[in-house]
């Protein structure tokens, strides 16, 4: 498949209508959907889907406590997050910085919006619902993000190098959705601007599955689009161990319908391309090292529970939330996408991770969907003298 540019695509696509959803709720539905399945992930993260089970008399089905309960404080010293109870994670965090940055741009970002605004956003005071308090981003994200400061802030480092070194790991991919919103019904242009976002932050496949992920937001915003054009579209820009991933994922994927069935079956078919291991709290000593080879184990799974969910929110968030291991990051991922779909977030879920966590998931939305028309805008503009340029050029009309 080769994808078509939004320009392209625009002349015959249908107007948006009661059952197909516009630019505006689209994007609200993707970044309300992705800080949900952050909230609901964040409390079982790091468990296997047996452990997950055993903790709460079977499968989470909606928000849930702290794992902890009231010890959340001092179970995990290095960690004294409260997740749980409707409180979402850094993926948010991330999510919402980077909707800022665009805020502040209003335009396409590159490596530099990172260094240029992104790092002070990180060392910039804001409510962190985890810790509970007003504190810097910074002293809440986890050190492959931290990473984006120590190297940029400090080091001084060329913004599209500095991620070179850190550890290979989901962490450029989980906030990219703002990317794909921007470019949306455009997956190759949005492949190609998270690679340039995401080259201060990750290198290797990484990187590589920020693009990806940004490009199935893209496809998903497409009228009429499903599951299965979404990963087809994600499978042609895809590279390398990322795409063969995604490939053995979602062909697994697609013979169920119902995720207990598939929690195990998607695990199997990942597996030969995650180099964390079995034990996710216990990285084997090739773990998160740049491969080609390799991938990580979040964008294929929130693909293949896309595929298993059939669009439906609920079904592939809850499928994401009980895989369990970086499930907050995996359900972050599949949560946007299924929302750029259409698929509606529950209300009362949506309610309480906003008044949980303290904050308005509404108003991002409305801000990168104005960024997003500004943008479309520019890049008319853009192309109309480009061919301007070339007709005078190359002597065609």
């Amino acid at each position: 498949m080769t994808p078509t540019t939004a320009m392209e695509a625009a002349p015959s696509a249908p107007h948006p209508s009661p059952t197909t959803p516009g630019l505006d709720d689209r994007i609200t539905r993707a970044l309300v959907g992705a800080a949900v399945g952050d909230a609901l992930g964040g409390p079982v993260e790091g468990w296997t889907p047996e452990r997950i089970a055993e903790r709460h008399g079977g499968r989470v089905t909606g928000i849930v406590g702290p794992w902890y309960g009231e010890d959340w404080r001092t179970a995990r010293p290095i960690a004294p997050y409260h997740k749980g109870d409707g409180h979402v994670t850094d993926d948010t965090l991330m999510t919402h910085a980077l909707i800022r940055v665009y805020a502040k741009v209003r335009d396409h970002l590159d490596a530099y919006a990172v260094a240029d605004h992104l790092v002070p956003d990180l060392l910039s005071p804001r409510w962190i619902p985890e810790l509970e308090a007003e504190a810097l981003p910074l002293q809440r994200i986890f050190l492959a993000e931290k990473w984006i400061v120590a190297r940029l802030h400090y080091g001084h480092i060329d913004p599209r190098e500095a991620g070179a070194g850190n550890i290979v790991n989901c962490g450029a991919a989980m906030y990219m959705a703002p990317v794909g919103l921007v470019n949306a019904g455009d997956p190759r242009a949005a492949y190609a601007e998270a690679l340039e976002v995401a080259a201060p932050h990750q290198s290797s496949y990484g990187r590589e599955a920020a693009g990806v992920f940004a490009a199935a937001v893209a496809a998903a915003c497409r009228p009429g689009a499903t599951p299965e054009a979404v990963v087809d579209a994600a499978l042609a820009l895809a590279k390398d161990g990322t795409r063969s991933a995604i490939e053995a994922v979602c062909e697994v994927a697609a013979r169920h319908e119902d995720f207990e069935a598939a929690l195990a079956p998607l695990r199997a078919a990942v597996e030969p391309f995650d180099t964390v291991g079995p034990d996710y709290r216990a990285p084997s000593l090739g773990a998160r090292r740049p491969s080609r080879l390799h991938a990580i184990e979040e964008l294929p799974v929130a693909l293949g529970m896309l595929l298993v969910g059939g669009g439906d929110y609920r079904r592939t968030v809850l499928g994401s939330v009980n895989y369990g291991r970086d499930c907050d990051s995996i359900a972050t991922m599949s949560g946007a996408i299924v929302g750029a779909l259409g698929g509606e977030v529950p209300a009362d879920w949506a309610a309480t991770v906003a008044e949980a966590s303290r904050l308005d998931l509404h108003t991002p939305a409305r801000t990168l969907t104005e960024v997003a028309r500004e943008v479309f805008a520019r890049d008319l503009e853009r192309r109309r003298a480009h061919e301007e340029t070339f007709t005078a050029l190359a002597g065609t009309r």
